[in-house]
């Protein structure tokens, strides 16, 4: 069973993000605030639960929250700072268009850069001990999801309906076929091979 939060008695949002393995699109982070005494069977990180489970999630997160806010930082940023620091930021923009300020932030994972006069803790798999945190990796993915999901109408070789950007054979057999993309990570390893395509 989730935990409410880290500290019961402060305004505390969960933040995660979604996408940081993908080879192609942006990397996408949620921060939320839950209500005192929230609970909702069968939150849980995102990974876990099915496409169709997230998105009843995601209905049930958005309509109770609240506060929450969902940013991507783009490929170019990524190759330009890098997956952990452009993930980071990601959060970062996340926390900052909250509509409440949080007193304190929970975050996924075990690293982070200090937020402006809020203190944070980082969580190893936070997603799978926190509520809130979870919530943040529903809205994420989501949201995530949907992005590669109207990019993939404008290059639907690539299947990124089906994989979302990751690494499938699918996805890199593509990319041997085709090149890449504005949208892809440059700064990855792309292929095995790690041929060298123009853009």
């Amino acid at each position: 069973m989730l935990i409410e939060k880290i500290h019961p008695n402060l305004i505390e949002c969960g933040t995660d993000e979604a996408g940081r393995g993908c080879l192609a699109g942006p990397v996408t982070a949620a921060a939320v605030i839950l209500p005192p005494g929230f609970s909702c069977a069968g939150l849980n990180d995102s990974k876990t639960l099915s496409r169709k489970r997230r998105n009843q999630l995601r209905e049930v997160i958005e309509k109770e929250a609240l506060s929450y806010h969902v940013a991507h930082v783009d490929r170019a940023m990524i190759d330009k700072i890098n997956i952990l620091n452009a993930s980071i930021q990601a959060m970062h923009l996340a926390i900052k268009g909250l509509k409440i300020t949080p007193e304190h932030i929970a975050v996924d994972g075990n690293r982070f850069h200090p937020y402006p006069d809020i203190p944070a803790t980082t969580v190893i798999k936070g997603d799978g001990k926190y509520l809130h945190i979870a919530a943040a990796s529903i809205l994420a993915k989501t949201y995530r999801d949907e992005f590669m999901e109207k990019i993939h109408q404008e290059f639907p070789m690539y299947h990124w309906s089906n994989n979302q950007g990751y690494s499938t054979k699918q996805h890199r057999d593509a990319i041997r076929e085709h090149g890449t993309t504005t949208y892809h990570r440059m700064s990855f390893k792309l292929l095995p091979e790690q041929l060298k395509m123009p853009l």
